[in-house]
C-alpha cells in the first residue's frame, strides 16, 4: 500500500506530522516526490486557528498547503512520459478519509498529470510560490490592469507590485509592519498616514482587514475600483454615502485561473519576474508542526517552506 508522510491539522492549533495511507495513482496520474512545500498565511492561518469561515471541503483533520515543488517519480499508463520532470503541484486529494484542504503539505502526493506545471529544476524551492505568483496576476486581471495602490507588503503584496511594475506602473504599497517597509524596486512603501493621495482608480486589499472599506472607499477617484484579493474572515461593511458619491466598485479576486499560471510560468522562465527574497524560513519536515507557530506568530517571516527532501 502507498503511504507518505504528511502534515496533519488535526483540530485547530494542533499540527501533527505523521504517515497516512494514499490513494493509488490512476492511469492518468503521477506521483510526485516533494521537496518543499509552503505555509500559507492567509488560507492556511485560518484553518490552524480554527477561524476560517464555511468553506468545501473544510473539516478536520486535514492536509493543508498549496505550494508545492517537486519530482515526478512515478506515473499511471497514461502519463509515463513525465516521469522525471520537476513540477510545481497545487495541491492533491489524495489521502483517502483525511481531507485535502488543499493538499500538498506531504512528502508524496498523487494527483492528476494534467494538475501539475512543469518547471526548471535550477528554480529550486521558488518554484514553492508560482501559486502565490498566479494569485498575483489573478488579482490584476480581475482589476483590469496595475493597481496604483496595493494594501498589504508581505508575499502577495510584494508578488503584486512586481507584477504591476512588469506592466508599466509604479505602484504605491501601504504597511503597518516596519519589519516590512523594505524598499521596492519600482515602487513605494508607505505608511497609510503618510500619503496624501485621494484619487486612486484601481486599488488592490491583500491585508485580510475586514474593516478596511472604509479607508480605502476614501482614497478612490470617481468610479475607482476595489479589488479584494486576501481572504477575509470576519464580514465586511461600509458607509454607503461615500461609496456613492464615489460611485465606488468592489470587486473580488478568488482563485487563479489556467491563463494566470501560464502567465507568470512565462514569466519566471524568461526571467522577467523575479522570485528572489520572499522566502524568509524554511523547517526540516520533523518540525513542521512548531513551524506553523512561526509563520503566523514572527513579523519578520514572509514566506515559510517545509523542506521534505531528508524526510522519511
Amino acid at each position: 500500500m502507498l503511504d507518505s508522510l504528511a502534515v496533519i491539522i488535526e483540530e485547530p492549533k494542533h499540527v501533527a506530522v505523521r504517515r497516512i495511507a494514499l490513494d493509488a495513482p490512476g492511469a492518468g496520474d503521477v506521483l510526485v516526490e516533494i521537496d518543499y512545500s509552503g505555509v500559507s498565511s492567509g488560507t492556511e492561518k485560518l484553518i490552524w486557528s480554527g477561524a476560517m469561515p464555511h468553506f468545501p471541503g473544510m473539516g478536520y483533520p486535514l492536509v493543508p498547503g498549496y505550494e508545492a515543488v517537486g519530482r515526478i517519480i512515478d506515473a499511471g499508463a497514461e502519463a509515463s512520459s513525465r516521469i522525471g520532470e520537476h513540477v510545481f503541484v497545487p495541491g492533491a486529494r489524495c489521502f483517502g478519509e483525511v481531507r485535502g484542504l488543499f493538499g500538498a503539505n506531504a512528502k508524496h502526493l498523487v494527483v492528476g498529470a494534467d494538475r501539475v506545471v512543469t518547471v526548471a529544476p535550477d528554480l529550486g524551492d521558488r518554484g514553492a510560490l508560482i501559486a502565490l505568483a498566479a494569485t498575483a496576476q489573478h488579482a490584476l486581471a480581475v482589476a483590469g490592469g496595475a493597481p496604483e495602490l496595493i494594501i498589504g507588503h508581505g508575499v502577495l503584496g510584494r508578488l503584486i507590485a512586481r507584477l504591476a511594475v512588469i506592466a508599466g506602473g509604479e505602484p504605491t504599497v501601504w504597511e503597518t509592519n516596519p519589519n516590512r517597509m523594505d524598499a521596492g524596486n519600482g515602487y513605494r512603501i508607505c505608511h497609510a498616514d503618510d500619503d496624501a493621495r485621494r484619487d486612486y482608480r484601481r486599488v488592490i486589499d491583500v491585508s485580510g482587514d475586514a474593516a478596511i472599506l472604509d479607508t480605502l472607499i476614501s482614497r478612490l477617484a470617481p468610479q475607482g475600483l476595489i479589488t479584494l484579493a486576501g481572504f477575509y474572515a470576519a464580514p465586511m461593511q461600509f458607509s454607503f454615502a461615500p461609496a456613492f458619491m464615489r460611485e465606488a466598485r468592489i470587486a473580488i479576486a478568488a482563485q487563479w485561473q489556467k491563463a494566470d499560471l501560464a502567465h507568470v510560468t512565462d514569466l519566471i522562465a524568461t526571467r522577467r519576474l523575479d522570485l528572489d527574497g520572499l522566502i524568509t524560513h524554511r523547517v526540516p519536515a520533523h518540525e513542521a508542526g512548531g513551524a506553523y507557530h512561526t509563520a503566523f506568530g514572527t513579523d519578520t517571516c514572509l514566506k515559510l517552506l517545509i523542506d521534505w527532501r531528508d524526510a522519511s
